[in-house]
């Protein structure tokens, strides 16, 4: 009997069920957008490919076999599902122009997206932002991320940094292993969660 995993690599397979994984702990620590965001990963070392969320689905409706791997030009592979533009344009950009990134995570959650506007951004004021000091990179607005011309300025706010606030938009992680952009989103969202309840007390820091 011919099953979906036996369509993929024994690597690829992986790489999608870890993925899948990565959108059910996104949802459980409420970091997803109903439909909207991205986590996107290698389909594979062999390939120049990545995977990404069908467009229309809830992140805890993502499996390991409805993963779309799309190229680095955003073309869908054997695949009927249909991706958000805007998530190539902004995932896409880093996946082509970071060969040591394997996984790219960002969402929109209500602490990121506060802090995303503030002007100074993530405060070193607390134990959980200080392995963020000096490793933040940040991307202006420029409207809804549906234009190709973005993915350079996108790559290039990033620069060599694995963590990137978005202003006025939300937040960004990258990682050599899909554990590993988890894991900077997590912590980068609690910091952001105990600065703005940190600074909503109105007392001195």
């Amino acid at each position: 009997m011919t099953t979906k995993k036996n369509n993929f690599s024994q690597e690829e397979w992986l790489n999608r069920v870890n993925l899948a994984a990565c959108y059910h702990l996104a949802d459980y620590f409420q970091m997803s957008d109903i439909i909207w965001n991205h986590i996107t990963s290698k389909t594979s070392n062999e390939k120049e490919t990545f995977l990404i969320n069908p467009f229309g689905l809830r992140y805890d409706e993502i499996t390991a076999s409805n993963l779309v791997e799309v190229t680095p030009e955003g073309k869908v592979i054997n695949s009927d599902s249909s991706i958000n533009d805007t998530g190539y344009i902004i995932h896409g950009a880093i996946h082509r122009t970071r060969k040591d990134i394997a996984c790219v995570m960002h969402t929109h959650s209500r602490a990121g997206l506060a802090v995303s506007c503030f002007e100074d951004g993530l405060q070193p004021i607390i134990q959980d932002a200080a392995i963020f000091y000096n490793r933040v990179s940040y991307h202006d607005w420029e409207g809804m991320s549906t234009e190709s011309e973005e993915c350079e300025r996108l790559s290039k706010s990033l620069g060599k940094n694995n963590v990137m606030i978005l202003r006025n938009h939300g937040l960004l992680t990258c990682g050599t292993t899909i554990a590993e952009a988890f894991m900077l989103m997590y912590y980068l969202d609690r910091a952001c969660k105990n600065q703005i309840d940190t600074l909503s007390t109105g007392m001195k820091i």
